[in-house]
């Protein structure tokens, strides 16, 4: 009898109970926006705030709307001009390109490596031939590069670095953060990251100007002092008058569904870890398919899992996945002629009127995208890899 997999590729951990009471004690007294307090209370936007300052390490944090929201405020705070260019991966998701065309800004992709990696090489020569002075550096779908060379690299250039953390949620590189190598780190709580509201982000700096520009940006309305992880108030003085109100803030019904997730974070990554081993060790050594190396300096979360199938035509991997999905296994992939969800990539994006990137075209043609939900086991993921793995070489 042929195995088939029964589980859902979108179904999330229910939200804890104690993030429920949370949400509830919110609900009832009513008090909704961040800035809504009764005499003597932080609120819960606010202890977020210094609850992620202190997980990650940063002076200065600012609860968000949105993942995507964290990324156009952070470019906002660094002043970036319509019709700049910023340096960007190729392989990414489409909000963040779309970050950089919010502002009325030109994105610039830079080439990706077998690693999924953002290509060391070919932004040294973007820097030279745009003087970009920001780089939006993604970590997609979980993998972090050499960031003491790309920091000695961009920092050598005068070039700012913004990393985009949707995917980097309690990771790091060679110890530190991710999100503490650049002048600012952003982070989503969308419902598919490490954790969920729903919608929602955070963005961390160490820089009092930038912190201040941000929040600033995301309507604070003066109440800059009900902040517990922004910067003082002599850091907002000379900005009062300059910068916008670009309305971005994040509720307090929301920050109080987040508290808890993110007490259980290292627990989390940790198990996320778990499943994704069993796939890597379940995927060993399959003829014509490829893993992603994971270096040692990379503290990764294995939230998903990503694989290539180099050289392989399309209508070959049409039908390995037609296969795969007909038991019950459900994958993504990034070389599709035509975008399907959210597996679009850098030449679907015509408004941004890319260069070619033939090294990324190479690694995305054959690229294959799984998530790996915590309702998940690890029982469920053995079985997963050995699906791909028998379906991989029917084909």
């Amino acid at each position: 009898m042929t195995d088939r997999f029964a589980g859902s590729f979108t179904q999330q951990e229910p939200i804890p109970d104690e993030a429920i009471a949370a949400a509830v004690a919110v609900m009832r007294h009513g008090r909704l926006h961040r800035y809504n307090l009764a005499p003597g209370e932080a609120g819960e936007v606010a202890a977020l705030e210094q609850d992620f300052a202190a997980l990650t390490g940063a002076r200065y944090c600012l609860a968000v709307a949105s993942g995507g929201y964290a990324l156009a405020c952070a470019l906002r705070a660094l002043q970036v001009e319509p019709g700049e260019g910023v340096l960007t991966n190729a392989f990414t998701l489409a909000p963040v390109p779309g970050a950089i065309a919010s502002l009325g800004a030109r994105p610039v992709f830079v080439e990706t490596t077998e690693a999924l990696t953002i290509d060391l090489v070919h932004l040294e020569r973007r820097i030279e031939e745009t003087d970009a002075r920001v780089l939006m550096l993604s970590h997609m779908r979980g993998h972090v590069g050499d960031m003491g060379a790309l920091m000695a690299l961009c920092d050598g250039a005068g070039v700012a670095v913004i990393e985009d953390c949707a995917h980097t949620m309690g990771a790091d590189w060679a110890g530190v953060p991710s999100g503490r190598h650049g002048v600012m780190g952003c982070y989503s709580t969308q419902t598919y990251k490490h954790i969920n509201s729903g919608e929602g982000g955070l963005i961390v700096t160490d820089d009092a100007e930038l912190a201040a520009r941000a929040v600033l940006l995301s309507g604070s309305y003066m109440h800059f002092d009900r902040h517990g992880a922004a910067p003082p108030a002599e850091a907002f003085a000379r900005l009062l008058g300059e910068v916008p109100n670009v309305s971005g803030r994040m509720d307090n019904l929301r920050a109080a569904i987040l508290r808890p997730q993110l007490a259980r974070l290292p627990e989390q990554v940790a198990r996320w870890n778990g499943l994704y081993r069993v796939i890597e060790a379940g995927l060993a050594g399959v003829p014509g398919l490829a893993l992603i190396a994971r270096p040692p300096e990379e503290g990764f979360v294995g939230s998903s899992f990503q694989f290539r199938l180099p050289d392989w035509p399309a209508p070959r991997i049409e039908a390995f996945l037609a296969r795969c999905a007909a038991r019950g296994v459900e994958l993504k992939w990034f070389g599709a002629a035509r975008p399907q969800g959210f597996t679009s990539r850098y030449a679907h994006w015509t408004w941004a009127d890319p260069d070619p990137l033939p090294r990324t075209d190479r690694v995305l043609a054959g690229l294959i995208d799984m998530r790996l939900p915590l309702t998940f086991s690890e029982e469920d993921c053995a079985l997963i890899a050995r699906i791909i793995r028998s379906e991989a070489g029917a084909i």
